[in-house]
């Protein structure tokens, strides 16, 4: 996924305010003085010596929050009552729930819904099982499978603790493309048991995505998946990373007056991401990409104990490039940052090629910061909301997912993924192209049906497809 951004939250204060030993004002500038925005205040009660007051305050972090209320706690005739986190509000109860899409609202439509007419739809599956894409949720559903090895930018938490993010990850399944999903945080990190029960789940799904499966584990898992089902399978972490990159790189080298497939390309962080992130590069026509990671360049030659990393210097660094990040950047046209915070230096931009493109997506802190790079860099992008240009995985599962229901494709092809990066970079216009918009905004209503069109035709063209996506039943 994108990852963890720094934009900050809000945090409602509940004070017990005695009128004769405090003014408001006071409690206003103690909030004020501790970098709070106040940006709602509630009064909840009120007796005439007191009076209760829900103060909403923009804060950056935890560590904000606790600086405010100490303030707060050192006002004579204020008492603090509670402090909530808006965040962890928003949490409670989970953030999804299964709803019926009609009523049950006598004797006869509970026969028709259960028994005994539903038997009658049980049989017809039995007897036609492709017919449980039109008479169950499975045409509409698919799973967010995840083992909570590798969340976000927190690492390995755990099944439990991943539930938050899948549970987000469905909302914006549902919300952005209508598609039904639902999270499976399995508490297992044996590879075989996930990949014994995804398959025994998948009758129930049109499509499973998995997420934040730590690498190398994620590629077995998935191609695994991938050659073992009929259904699509998809890596969000490698190939939506990758999708959306795609994307914004065909819009920065258009910007600049290049052409990718001439462009030298160096990566850091030869993870799950980076290693999908070069293979869409290569299959988008670039002969030049260089993998760099701790060890320094990965190229032809040397012995890699990852399988992953053998490929990768089989089929990457044509000119057997060596050493560090700093060795391999010079004449670099484009940067893209897989990896950590402050990997990239200042002067790592000063030595690339003239018009540098710098995507710096490690969070919650880049490999460089804009601040840093701006002198030096011409397009710059990041996973982060509170710049421009953010890398945001959102651009692309919600319309490949509605693609691959859609069509019923029983796989998504390297072709697709193409098509995908191509439309989502289609919906900036050549008016609005420029340095600080080079992709479109998560919340831009036409990148969905945008990229479900495109993803739909490659699916069609890839020989993957199995409904005809101009008619509305199913056969």
């Amino acid at each position: 996924m994108a990852g963890l951004n720094g934009g900050g939250t809000s945090v409602i204060v509940r004070l017990e305010i005695h009128k004769e030993l405090v003014t408001f004002g006071k409690i206003a500038t103690a909030i004020g003085d501790a970098g709070g925005d106040i940006v709602a205040i509630d009064v909840t009660r009120a007796s005439k010596t007191t009076t209760t007051r829900d103060i909403t305050v923009k804060v950056s972090d935890p560590e904000h929050t606790e600086s405010i209320v100490s303030a707060l706690n050192e006002i004579p005739g204020v008492r603090l009552i509670n402090v909530s986190d808006q965040t962890f509000l928003m949490h409670l109860g989970g953030k999804i729930e299964v709803t019926p899409k009609m009523p049950i609202k006598n004797r006869d439509d509970l026969s028709r819904v259960y028994t005994p007419g539903v038997a009658r739809v049980c049989m017809a599956i039995h007897e036609d099982p492709s017919k449980a894409h039109s008479l169950t949720i499975k045409r509409n559903t698919v799973a967010v499978v995840s083992d909570g090895t590798a969340v976000l930018g927190l690492g390995n938490i755990g099944p439990g603790a991943a539930m938050p993010v899948m549970e987000g990850k469905a909302m914006l399944f549902k919300q952005m493309a209508g598609v039904d999903a639902f999270p499976i945080c399995l508490d297992t990190q044996d590879t075989e048991e996930i990949i014994r029960t995804v398959k025994a789940i998948a009758p129930a799904f049109g499509g499973i995505n998995l997420e934040d499966i730590s690498s190398p584990r994620c590629f077995e898992i998935e191609e695994r998946l991938i050659n073992e089902l009929d259904i699509p399978v998809f890596h969000d972490d490698q190939h939506g990373t990758a999708v959306v990159i795609l994307a914004g790189l065909l819009n920065a080298v258009k910007l600049v007056g290049k052409s990718l497939e001439d462009c030298k390309v160096v990566i850091t962080g030869i993870g799950a991401a980076g290693i999908a992130c070069t293979k869409m590069l290569l299959a988008a026509g670039v002969t030049n990409v260089i993998g760099v990671d701790r060890q320094g360049a990965i190229v032809r030659g040397e012995t890699y104990s990852n399988s992953a990393w053998t490929w990768y210097s089989e089929n990457t660094n044509p000119f057997l490039q060596k050493g560090a990040l700093s060795d391999v950047i010079v004449g670099a046209d484009i940067f893209i940052g897989l990896s950590g915070p402050g990997v990239l230096k200042a002067n790592d931009v000063k030595q690339m090629a003239a018009d540098p493109i710098v995507f710096a997506m490690a969070n919650p802190t880049p490999e460089i910061t804009p601040e840093e790079a701006e002198p030096y860099v011409r397009v710059m992008a990041t996973g982060r909301s509170d710049y421009p240009n953010q890398i945001n995985n959102v651009l692309c599962f919600p319309g490949i997912f509605r693609g691959v229901l859609d069509c019923r494709a029983s796989r998504i092809t390297q072709e697709m993924k193409l098509a995908a990066a191509k439309a989502i970079a289609s919906v900036v216009s050549e008016d609005e192209l420029n340095e600080y918009y080079i992709i479109p905004s998560v919340f831009n209503h036409a990148v969905v049906e945008k990229v479900r069109e495109a993803v739909m035709e490659a699916a069609y063209e890839s020989g993957v497809a199995r409904r005809r996506k101009q008619r509305d039943t199913e056969e």
